[in-house]
């Protein structure tokens, strides 16, 4: 069973930057895909970014051109790095890793970590 650790949440204002960062217990290559979820109070959770070992990653659009993800294979880390902020972006964060194991799909989750943008 794989771990995944969120680190890099926090309190910001509106217009700030926060960066997420996600480190597996195991080698990221072995997903087939890594990326970032949140859930706002009252809502369901969304996806908001997720990459790939190939390809482009992938993006919501609500977050299209102010998030970038990427990894770092050495370390075994996903980050995303949050600009521009704003209050609907508040939620916790969770980190997601997909993979097939060809008799099926398994998704690993992390604890979450809390992201709230003050207006």
């Amino acid at each position: 069973q794989v771990q995944l650790v969120e680190s890099g949440g926090g309190l910001v204002q509106a217009g700030g930057s926060l960066r997420l960062s996600c480190e597996a217990s195991r080698s990221i290559t072995s997903f087939n895909v890594m990326g970032w979820y949140r859930q706002a109070p009252g809502k369901q959770r969304e996806l908001v970014a997720n990459t790939r070992s190939v390809g482009s990653p992938n993006y919501a659009d609500s977050v299209k051109g102010r998030f970038s993800i990427s990894r770092d294979n050495a370390k075994n880390t996903v980050t995303l790095q949050m600009n521009s902020l704003n209050a609907e972006d508040t939620g916790v964060y969770y980190c997601h890793a997909g993979t097939n194991w060809g008799t099926g799909w398994r998704d690993d989750w992390g604890q979450g970590t809390q992201v709230t943008v003050s207006s």
